[in-house]
């Protein structure tokens, strides 16, 4: 049985590169829909050029995280054939993305006010740094600045020690993964309506919005969230790292069942009615003693003694490295690991999409070669062989 793919069908052009435009687009590719890349003639995204593994020359394994399943065009958007090759491929599309710097998209004619003449239904969705139309629009930025600015690496990282940034680019994929909601949105109601809009996502206001429940408490109660030691959670407790005689383990009895449940399991009943940890405040309280305590309950066995006795019946996981975490059996188990095939690797490791359609992982293949398939989607669109080659000899293509 095939997989389903809702979004077949649908064709998406996105202005994209880098990280968090591709990686919402991804999601769209992978559930069906056909995804066109418009890169630059010379280059194209950014993201091909970033090692330090390559597949050839200016193709890296990079680029391959964020566009699987998709197709490249190569277009010259600055010029006048370009756009009108653009307007083109739009009276045939039903969305426009792109993540590009916020004053551009309306320079080269991304948004719904130039494209609408030719599609009226047409999405036009937009990821920028710092939005459109405003006095930061010029201004070029990047996940980490919107960690820094929106708080996240004030709250990461030892209490003692300098903030921290994610490991990851959590912001962008966030942002692109919003971007792909507002764009599905609009893109059902402009199904049922015929007219479409504009979808705006900045990454400082995806990442602000990610503070969440920080927020509030400060925005109601002054109350700032700042680091608790061991990557703690701000108010319940035990929630925190624990050190294991041979590496590290996250456990989590913040609910008072599952403090019942980790102290029956190690042993140590008797803390349940210890008056400094019967209740959760008290628990809050006495926070560096009772971590005291469990660190020296838990370091005499390894990770795998306590990981035996309590995963299952409580919230708790190893502190897995990067390697360690791929290489889980338990990935393997549930599908999360993929291999494609591409022109300068047979068998290319992915990881599969998190969603599941009647309890299948969605269907992968390669991220495409810079400009591969500009000859198949111009002559979808009516250009013959000789208008095709016209437009490679002025390198609008």
């Amino acid at each position: 049985m095939s997989v389903k793919q809702p979004l077949k069908g649908f064709r998406v052009l996105s202005a994209e590169q880098y990280g968090a435009g591709p990686y919402g687009t991804m999601f769209l590719a992978q559930m069906g829909a056909d995804v066109i890349k418009i890169e630059p003639p010379k280059g194209g995204d950014t993201a091909r050029h970033v090692g330090p593994h390559w597949l050839r020359e200016q193709e890296s394994l990079y680029f391959q995280s964020f566009n699987l399943n998709k197709r490249s065009l190569t277009l010259d958007l600055r010029t006048e054939e370009g756009q009108q090759v653009l307007h083109t491929l739009a009276k045939d599309a039903h969305v426009v993305a792109n993540n590009l710097r916020g004053d551009v998209p309306d320079k080269v004619g991304l948004n719904y006010d130039a494209l609408k003449a030719v599609n009226p239904a047409i999405v036009c969705a937009h990821i920028s740094a710092y939005g459109r139309g405003n006095e930061r629009s010029k201004w070029p930025g990047y996940d980490y600045l919107m960690q820094a600015e929106a708080g996240f690496c004030a709250l990461t990282g030892d209490p003692d020690g300098p903030p921290v940034r994610f490991g990851l680019s959590m912001v962008d994929f966030m942002t692109g993964t919003m971007a792909a909601v507002g764009l599905l949105a609009a893109l059902l109601d402009a199904q049922r309506s015929g007219e479409g809009c504009d979808v705006d996502v900045d990454l400082l206001s995806a990442a602000v919005h990610q503070t969440s429940y920080p927020a509030l408490w400060y925005m109601n109660e002054d109350d700032v969230t700042g680091r608790a030691p061991f990557g703690a959670h701000p108010s319940a407790t035990p929630s925190q790292m624990f050190k294991a005689a041979d590496g590290w383990m996250f456990v989590m009895a913040q609910l008072p069942k599952f403090w019942a449940i980790l102290c029956e399991r190690i042993g140590h009943e008797e803390l349940t009615t210890d008056p400094r940890f019967d209740t959760p405040a008290n628990r809050l309280t006495n926070r560096e003693a009772l971590s005291d305590v469990l660190s020296e309950i838990f370091a005499p066995q390894p990770v795998a003694y306590w990981l035996d006795l309590l995963q299952g019946l409580m919230p708790v996981a190893p502190v897995y490295d990067l390697d360690q975490a791929l290489d889980s059996p338990w990935l393997k188990t549930i599908g999360m690991r993929d291999t494609v095939s591409h022109p300068d690797r047979a068998d290319m490791n992915v990881l599969s999409s998190p969603i599941k359609l009647n309890g299948e992982r969605l269907p992968n293949r390669a991220g495409p070669l810079l400009g591969a398939d500009s000859d198949a989607v111009l002559a979808e669109a009516g250009y013959d062989a000789d208008a095709i080659a016209d437009l490679r000899a002025k390198g609008i293509v």
